[in-house]
């Protein structure tokens, strides 16, 4: 899975003979080696110029191009803030690119913000290393029970993680997540007709990602005793009509245990 921007194509024409004099009509195999390499430095310098494989994109362009999901966390916050008011106090966030949906988080007024990255960080930024460092972000298996005392935050937010689960760690780890949250859980999971899974996928993730429909997620917070939270909903969708948001990835918002 590429997570670095692609260079447009460049061509070079002919420079109409003028390195080679006119007696010169059969150059050298040196000169012909000589402007081949000069040739290939010239490229190197403009792809390395133009942002090339060691430059690093941007926190949006980056999730909206691996994580679609990701993205919609970061757009919908002041949705979520009007939706939960309080309860955007103490937030955990789970999933890939969490470094940069805690970072957003954090930039917010009275909100302290964590995260769950759940699978190895490979090409962590400066950024992000600062906040494992912190331990405001951690990587953690979530197929397994989460290090956190039950209602240890106020709100749980979940994107782009879930899609990678099958059923039966899905039983284990929703609940998981429902336990350490006072006020709620929201989940952010992409529909089926925008499937991003690609094969590089599966050797980061262990399998590609499967977007289920509504109707399934429906049925199975019903199979887990899951309930929604109509509440949180409707206010979500007020908020969203009144600045005309639309989001690309469903939303479910799940009622805490009590």
């Amino acid at each position: 899975m590429s997570r670095r921007p692609g260079n447009p194509t460049r061509r070079f024409g002919d420079n109409g003979g003028g390195l080679f004099s006119s007696k010169s009509r059969s150059p050298p195999v040196l000169s012909i080696a000589l402007v081949i390499v000069g040739g290939l430095f010239l490229i190197g310098y403009m792809y390395r110029g133009s942002g090339g494989s060691s430059s690093r994109i941007d926190s949006v362009s980056r999730v909206e191009g691996d994580y679609l999901c990701s993205g919609e966390v970061q757009q919908a916050i002041p949705l979520l803030q009007k939706a939960y008011g309080d309860s955007m106090h103490k937030v955990l966030h789970v999933g890939p690119d969490t470094c940069y949906v805690v970072s957003k988080l954090l930039k917010e007024d009275e909100t302290d913000a964590w995260g769950i990255e759940p699978y190895d960080i490979e090409d962590a930024d400066n950024n992000c290393k600062a906040l494992i460092r912190r331990g405001s972000v951690r990587v953690s298996d979530i197929k397994f029970p989460l290090p956190y005392r039950p209602k240890s935050f106020s709100l749980v937010i979940v994107s782009d993680a879930l899609d990678y689960l099958s059923p039966r760690y899905l039983n284990k780890t929703l609940p998981d997540l429902v336990r350490v949250a006072s006020d709620g859980v929201v989940i952010f999971t992409g529909f089926p007709t925008t499937q991003k899974a690609k094969v590089a996928d599966v050797s980061k993730f262990g399998k590609a990602a499967k977007m289920r429909s509504s109707s399934w997620w429906v049925k199975f917070f019903l199979q887990i005793n899951l309930e929604e939270n109509e509440a949180a909903v409707k206010k979500f969708e007020l908020a969203s009509s009144k600045s005309s948001y639309v989001p690309k990835c469903q939303i479910f918002h799940l009622k805490s245990l009590h």
